[in-house]
């Protein structure tokens, strides 16, 4: 056994830590503060709830200051209106950015994009891009068609066309290419038989999985800001055959008769959209009505963090958490599915206090997001894959979220949607980039599952590769199937450098993979019942 000397006893008396070196000051939030215009109403919110300490802001930037926006202070180009919509508000942006010396060019091309895809932009969107550099600015990319996106024949025929209805025209024809529910998604909506032997099928909703009902509410078929590789533009562009869920008692009256289904996913669109009046509607019966006590777990799928944190910090608002606080209180988890795959989505005052205000009530913030090109997923100017800086973007990203304590929940493949081609990368690579990113970081900071691709089947994930009989190949399992039992299976597939889309993969040692007879009949049972419905409707 050892003693301390009197000496080392002094000198440890005598020890002062040092002061914390504050990147952030006190003054700086001050400064930020004035920066952003915030209300007297967010001011005293956050000033009370103590949502900007500067501690928090110091760590995150000294930490990240490539990602950061916390110390800028060039003023911001957008300050009048909340949102700019449609092709005469994104005219209205080109027109605000050449006022200000920044000329996007290519308008045809991104105008036919508007027309196809639409246009919507909040002012915080729109002022959280670093336009000294925004040609690479991943919410620039995120937000804002690009050049490149739709073929050159399509965009050429628009741009010669002789006027505007012209235009549309040409448009609308394009938005039958567009492939708006990928993986069969209409095979998806579930039907009971009510009391008196009828058949109700729930045209607002998706049941694929056993645990998960996902619900399309007819309050949340808008979005803060529109995503360019949406891939559910069928929603938000308002399609014939969008999912629509007007009837809330017929969805409990669903869910007495599936007691397997534990979470309801509360989509759209953006979930964050739902008034709490009608959140309220849902939640109530969950909580109480007995023979709904099987649902434990509300999800609300919503990137209102990134696009619109405001809203969260006023007084309005309170509403929405002392409803978090009742399901808390009443055992209901409350997980608010973000959508972050920047981290220049995180590092700015609003999101972080909506955030930090969120966590208060008990909400359990978690990310899912899928790996973009262009956003999310960088290549050299030869076009390779550049897997070295893609990874360190989402490791960056996936660290700050553990800062803020934000749970890294998945990450997916770019869904065959849209404009697949200009966001895709090799399923080579994306499990290169995913490989480094999972090594790279500490088991609390890392995704939940490996990458995913979602196909008609379920989500089938690159777990990595392996060589047998000397032939390289594609591990890849089930997180989420048609038929749950498929998940307890590896599956092999033939490698491939360049494929990238995974249904497209060949199996490594026989003509098919081992699900897909049974895929083929569940999908004809599904497309029959949705058929009936079709004619009776």
């Amino acid at each position: 056994m050892t003693t301390q000397t009197s000496a080392q006893r002094i000198a440890v008396n005598q020890y002062q830590a040092p002061k914390p070196h504050l990147k952030v000051s006190p003054d700086d939030v001050q400064t930020l503060i004035e920066r952003y215009g915030y209300s007297d109403e967010t001011r005293r919110i956050i000033k009370h709830e103590n949502l900007l300490p500067a501690g928090v802001l110091s760590r995150l930037h000294a930490s990240y200051p490539q990602h950061s926006g916390l110390l800028e202070t060039r003023p911001f180009l957008f300050r009048d209106k909340a949102h700019y919509t449609g092709l005469s508000g994104f005219r209205e942006v080109c027109t605000i950015l050449k006022e200000n010396g920044i000329e996007l060019g290519d308008m045809d091309e991104r105008e036919m994009f508007v027309e196809v895809y639409r246009f919507l932009a909040t002012r915080h969107t729109l002022n959280s891009i670093n336009w000294d550099n925004y040609q690479t600015d991943s919410v620039f990319q995120l937000v804002f068609p690009q050049p490149g996106m739709i073929s050159k024949l399509d965009t050429d025929k628009y741009a010669s066309a002789q006027s505007q209805d012209a235009r549309h025209d040409i448009a609308v024809q394009y938005m039958e290419k567009t492939n708006p529910h990928d993986g069969n998604q209409q095979l998806n909506k579930p039907w009971f038989k009510n009391d008196a032997g009828e058949v109700e099928f729930l045209d607002g909703s998706q049941h694929k999985y056993p645990q998960c009902q996902l619900v399309f509410d007819k309050t949340t078929q808008n979005c803060f800001s529109f995503c360019t590789y949406c891939f559910r533009h069928a929603q938000v562009r308002g399609d014939e055959d969008m999912f629509l869920q007007k009837d809330i008692a017929q969805l409990h009256e669903y869910l007495r008769r599936h007691p397997e289904v534990t979470d309801l996913l509360i989509t759209g669109g953006d979930g964050g959209y739902m008034p709490v009046s009608r959140l309220r509607q849902y939640v109530m019966p969950l909580i109480e009505d007995p023979t709904l006590l099987h649902v434990k777990n509300v999800r609300l799928a919503t990137r209102s963090l990134t696009f619109q944190p405001e809203m969260i910090l006023t007084d309005k608002y309170s509403e929405m958490l002392e409803l978090f606080d009742l399901m808390r209180d009443n055992g209901m988890q409350l997980a608010w599915m973000a959508h972050f795959s920047t981290p220049r989505e995180l590092l700015n005052p609003s999101t972080i206090a909506a955030i930090r205000r969120l966590q208060h009530h008990g909400v359990n913030i978690r990310s899912q997001s899928p790996m973009m090109n262009h956003i999310s997923l960088f290549t050299h100017e030869d076009g390779r894959v550049d897997i070295d800086k893609s990874a360190q973007s989402w490791v960056d990203l996936s660290t700050i979220l553990g800062m803020l304590s934000i749970g890294f929940h998945s990450m997916y493949c770019a869904r065959p949607t849209g404009e697949h081609h200009y966001y895709t990368a090799p399923l080579a690579d994306m499990g290169k980039i995913f490989n480094k990113i999972y090594r790279s970081l500490s088991s609390i900071n890392r995704p939940s599952r490996h990458i995913s691709m979602t196909i008609s089947a379920g989500k089938l994930a690159i777990l990595g590769t392996a060589e047998v009989n000397g032939e390289k190949c594609f591990a890849l399992q089930f997180t989420e199937a048609r038929n749950m039992e498929w998940m307890d299976k590896v599956i092999l597939a033939k490698y491939d450098e360049q494929e990238n889309k995974i249904d497209c993969l060949t199996p490594l040692d026989t003509d098919k993979f081992f699900f897909e007879d049974e895929l083929a009949d569940i999908e004809q049972q599904l497309a029959d019942g949705l058929a009936q419905h079709m004619a009776a409707h």
